[in-house]
């Protein structure tokens, strides 16, 4: 422990905040990850507080939302592990603008669109993750994308300054942006939607509700679609025609329910998860010559 880093940081944010050798398999959707060796879920000043302390001290800094697109490697994260969550997940509805914390839930945004008879956000109704997270990585179902509805978001620079950036400076494509090739941290955003009809808003976002429950294996733990969609093609298709259905390697299996998906069935350990993610890889490339690529995010020892 670095003690120095340690004392510092008590002394600008509580010490019952933060959270020594945390195991982040409490904090990612899998189920799944090692200890992180500090562990904070900071309000915006404290946020800022917290990374100054940790440049002062060389303390590496991992920013994290909802972690439902991580899988943590079982040896955890050194230094300090920074959620976005609660104490940054204010949503506020402005005509037909939505702005939200970064730590705001997307199915939260999404319910307060549906309120206010807003549509064009439906498509994330069920995603589990935060509207930080989504930014990040163009998150997307049902057709819908972030890009389709972002118009700025917030961000703190690496050399702590709040920025707000349009849109088009994102660099959004399919599961990607710019923001961490710039070491940007999302703050908040701003979505501009469309005025709709409240209760066909609700039957839409149902009827996706509905169908996710029924295609998706929602009872186990997960991080949601394990590979992106190779072009042309459907990652689970390509799995599930390679024979690799309820495919096993130890507590990490492919579902059964969807292929496209890995599942914690009790104890399943990072390490077991990429083994099968590389058999799975293996076995597509020599049946179809398709590369999968991750589209969970891998990090930790």
């Amino acid at each position: 422990m670095n003690q120095e880093f340690y004392q510092e940081l008590c002394g600008h944010i509580p010490r019952e905040a933060i959270l020594l050798q945390e195991p982040m398999k409490r904090h990612t959707t899998f189920k799944i990850g090692g200890p992180a060796d500090y562990y904070l879920a900071p309000d915006r000043q404290q946020m800022l507080d917290a990374l100054a302390i940790a440049k002062k001290h060389n303390v590496p800094v991992t920013i994290i939302g909802n972690g439902s697109n991580l899988l943590v490697r079982d040896g955890g994260i050194r230094g300090l592990v920074m959620e976005i969550g609660r104490p940054m997940s204010e949503v506020t509805v402005d005509g037909t603008k939505i702005h939200a914390g970064a730590g705001a839930m997307l199915g939260r945004i999404a319910n307060a669109a549906a309120d206010a008879g807003l549509g064009g956000f439906e498509f994330a109704g069920g995603i589990p993750g935060t509207f930080g997270g989504a930014v990040v990585m163009n998150a997307g179902a049902y057709g819908g994308e972030m890009k389709d509805v972002l118009t700025s978001v917030e961000v703190l620079t690496p050399e702590g300054n709040f920025l707000t950036v349009a849109v088009e400076e994102l660099d959004l494509s399919y599961r990607h942006s710019c923001i961490p090739e710039n070491g940007y941290i999302v703050v908040g955003g701003t979505l501009q939607l469309k005025p709709g009809d409240r209760d066909e808003i609700r039957s839409v976002m149902a009827g996706w509700r509905d169908s996710r429950l029924e295609k998706q294996p929602l009872e186990y733990p997960s991080a949601g679609s394990t590979f992106k969609r190779p072009e042309g093609y459907y990652a689970g298709k390509l799995i599930m025609d390679a024979g690799l259905r309820g495919y096993r390697v130890g507590d990490a299996q492919v579902a059964e329910k969807h292929c496209g998906f890995v599942i914690n069935r009790k104890d399943a350990t990072a390490a077991e998860v990429l083994q099968l993610m590389e058999d799975v890889r293996e076995r597509v490339m020599d049946k179809f010559g398709v590369e999968l690529e991750p589209e969970v995010k891998i990090i930790g020892e």
